[in-house]
């Protein structure tokens, strides 16, 4: 049973409050609850997250939270002062009359976003409701105020600042053999790495995920040069060799040229860095240094990304939130991302989606023929089960699975549980499945993306988890930099 303030035939409006940071014992009191105290439970699978839905009447509420024996309120919730001290408040309009912005639960960054349990499922899903008009348009006013401060944060720091104190960064010979390059991806954690030629004393290139994506599609294609047994042998350097004349294969024109690498310096502005990201369609950027002004003896510093860059953003702009009008804007009014078609609604970019039934043969190619970075696996439903990424592929290094395996035969379940560790439950139980309501404000968005490990966001619908689209760190900064 859910806390009510039954009022004779009152419809009363099913509410979820929500406690985001942590406690031993978490209780609310409010006006609704005759400021007793009801406990809310924490949300399976986010320990530090604490719900409970009560049923309150429309209206003007008060209300506080006891955590472990102190009277709090959340700072980042309307709150005012009143008899009972500072208290946050809910303005709750005819059911008729929802307002999506005033229930949506702030969860912090932290949480993967699996908060919805079978009891919020049977109930209104606010989030669900269409966004007032109002809210849905976009003033170009704002949003050219917001990314000329944004351009001009980004413009006055530079990439230098983005280095740690301390770090690590593998860089790969190109003489290595491909197999053992992989097998280093897969031990090390890590997507990708930049290529060096001791002949030329230079920074080459890099191998990414994608590298081994293609070389996988490769071993399965019956007329291919490339076996198994030679890629025992088969160096980083031959392998970018066979994939330029993929290339110029695949070019209708047969013209084509080697990529170049694409890299940053340290004095670099954070704006040009992630101008160079997107621009190249890039995940990382190296940033190098070069002691001679010939470019010679290159020092590896840092591997960037876009999310760092991001970090940088939300860190300037946490405590003035106001001076950017856009970061309360709910992602669902806002023209950025990937999303699934609506009705009636044409030339829109359809969302790539897959069974995981599906083949890992069909995921890869996909991957490469849509040019997209991740993939949600849904059910029948269309509700979300789990996401493959590019650099999932790299889990088949592990005791050379790649060597006895078929593309065909293989399963996007099954590929998915490679990566798994032994005994972990299939599904959305993995950190790198990463949720978010099209309720949720730009800036929760923001602060969620610019997470180590986070590369993007599947938006879902409230309690059935059904796929509405997709948000990644690069379309964030494609918004804001315009």
């Amino acid at each position: 049973m859910y806390p009510s303030a039954m009022d004779g035939g009152t419809a009363l409006i099913p509410t979820r409050f929500v406690w985001p940071y942590g406690g031993r014992s978490v209780y609310l009191s409010g006006t609704f609850t005759g400021w007793s105290q009801w406990p809310m439970a924490p949300v399976e699978g986010c320990p530090t997250v604490f719900q409970t839905v009560c049923s309150v009447p429309p209206g003007y509420h008060q209300y506080k939270f006891i955590v472990d024996g102190e009277w709090r309120h959340d700072e980042n919730q309307p709150f005012v002062s009143g008899s009972y001290g500072t208290v946050n408040t809910v303005l709750l309009a005819r059911e008729s009359d929802y307002l999506p912005a005033v229930l949506t639960a702030r969860i912090p960054p932290t949480s993967n976003m699996d908060v919805d349990n079978q009891a919020f499922q049977r109930l209104v899903r606010v989030s669900d409701v269409a966004l007032p008009d109002d809210a849905s348009r976009i003033s170009q006013t704002d949003l050219d105020i917001s990314r000329h401060r944004i351009s001009a944060v980004l413009s006055m720091h530079s990439a230098y600042e983005l280095l740690p104190g301390s770090s690590k960064v593998i860089a790969l010979d190109v003489d290595l053999p491909v197999k053992q390059a992989f097998h280093i991806l897969h031990e090390q954690g890590i997507p990708m790495a930049p290529l060096w030629d001791f002949s030329r004393a230079q920074f080459v290139g890099v191998l990414s995920a994608l590298d081994f994506i293609l070389i996988m599609r490769e071993l399965g294609n019956h007329g291919s040069n490339l076996t198994e047994e030679e890629l025992d042998t088969h160096t980083i350097s031959a392998w970018k060799e066979a994939k330029f004349y993929l290339s110029r294969q695949a070019n209708e024109h047969g013209k084509s040229a080697p990529r170049r690498l694409v890299w940053s310096g340290p004095d670099d502005n954070l704006k040009d860095v992630a101008l160079e990201i997107l621009q190249n369609g890039v995940a990382t950027i190296p940033i190098i240094h070069s002691p001679a002004q010939d470019g010679s003896y290159p020092q590896l510093l840092y591997l960037a990304s876009l999310s760092e860059i991001l970090k940088h953003i939300c860190r300037y702009f946490k405590h003035s939130p106001e001076s950017l009008p856009i970061l309360q804007l709910p992602i669902g009014a806002i023209p950025l991302g990937t999303w699934v078609p609506r009705i009636g609604e044409p030339n829109r970019q359809p969302l790539a989606m897959l069974r995981p039934t599906a083949s890992l043969s069909a995921a890869l190619n996909l991957l490469v023929q849509a040019q997209v970075s991740a993939i949600p696996i849904v059910d029948d439903n269309d509700s979300l089960l789990d996401i493959y990424s590019r650099s999932d592929i790299t889990a088949l290094a592990k005791d050379k699975i790649y060597t006895y395996i078929n593309l065909e035969e293989m399963s996007i379940h099954q590929a998915l549980q490679l990566a798994e560790e032994p005994y972990a439950p299939y599904g959305l139980s993995s950190q790198k499945c990463q949720m978010c309501l099209p309720s949720d404000p730009l800036l929760e968005v923001m602060e969620r993306l610019s997470r180590p490990g986070v590369r993007r966001l599947v938006v879902v619908e409230a309690g059935s988890k059904r796929v509405k689209g997709i948000i990644s760190v690069s379309d964030i900064f494609k918004f804001l930099l315009g």
